[in-house]
């Protein structure tokens, strides 16, 4: 995280020392290195313009540069001027107000409204262990975890906080959580069939605040998992998936014990509508298998 630099308004390099006698040369300043997680950006605070995009572990750029020292009087010495009283003074090191901001890399972000269960999904299926209770908005910050797909294959999921309706406004969460989504791979949209609003609701609101927000967001691949299908009466809830695909424009899903549908064609979306529960572990390992897959095709 940037916790590191809560707080640090001034971060300067070093001075470099001045020269002593008997000529001797001031010695350079040293370095200053910011260390930052991968996907921080470092922003021109007054243009908002984007200096630095640092994605790669490892990676090393040089931001600004330091001053030069100047040169003392002894420099100056010929054989006209034995005692020269004039000196060149050294030029200032650059300085600018920058922000840093956090966008995480991750191949599959989780969207959905408040506690439908985003949090329970990456914690079955990862070793990650964010907050889980049954209230709303229990994700304040963003959480990554690491996915086994199985045969040396593995994904990074991260776990984005709730959506609500204006949030690419600023309400809620806001931007504070939709700028994590930008550099995702592909979007799952998680849709609670339980909520007291419809699948319709759900999906046209969060696709409205992508879309309003970012161009690029709306462009991105995406899948659906109707989630805590197990919360209601089978019937009831076999009703309301299989309506929903429908009203996607889709009539050839399949059945197992809930409707789902899967998309072979992979020039639109969504690439699938498949009905989940994190608590009984229904199609879990189908929504891995088809994650991994989509996200290698």
């Amino acid at each position: 995280t940037l916790s590191t630099y809560r707080g640090k308004h001034h971060l300067k390099a070093e001075k470099g020392r001045p020269g002593g006698i008997r000529k001797m040369t001031g010695r350079s300043g040293e370095d200053l290195v910011l260390v930052v997680p991968p996907g921080t950006q470092v922003i021109d605070d007054e243009t908002g313009e984007v200096i630095l995009d640092l994605r790669t572990v490892g990676e090393k750029k040089l931001f600004l540069e330091g001053g030069k020292g100047g040169l003392g009087n002894a420099r100056f010495k010929s054989s006209t001027n034995q005692r020269p009283t004039y000196a060149q003074p050294g030029i200032e090191g650059e300085s600018r107000v920058v922000r840093f901001e956090l966008k995480l890399i991750a191949d599959v972000g989780l969207v959905g409204f408040p506690n439908v269960g985003k949090s329970t999904l990456i914690s079955t299926i990862s070793s990650a262990r964010p907050e889980v209770a049954d209230y709303e908005f229990t994700t304040l910050i963003p959480s990554l975890g690491v996915v086994d797909a199985g045969d040396y294959h593995s994904f990074v999921m991260a776990d984005i906080p709730g959506i609500i309706g204006g949030a690419s406004e600023g309400k809620g969460l806001g931007h504070e959580f939709l700028r994590h989504i930008e550099r995702t791979k592909y979007i799952l949209f998680m849709l609670d069939v339980a909520n007291y609003r419809s699948l319709e609701e759900q999906f046209e609101v969060l696709k409205k605040e992508l879309t309003n927000y970012s161009q690029m967001l709306s462009s991105k691949k995406y899948a659906i998992a109707i989630t805590r299908v197990d919360s209601l009466v089978e019937s009831e809830a076999v009703l309301k998936i299989e309506t929903f695909i429908r009203n996607c424009g889709f009539e050839n899903f399949q059945k197992d014990i809930y409707p789902f549908y899967i998309n072979e064609d992979n020039d639109f979306s969504p690439s699938f509508i498949l009905p989940i529960s994190s608590v009984s572990y229904l199609n879990i390992k189908k929504l891995i298998f088809i994650l991994d897959k989509k996200l290698r095709d």
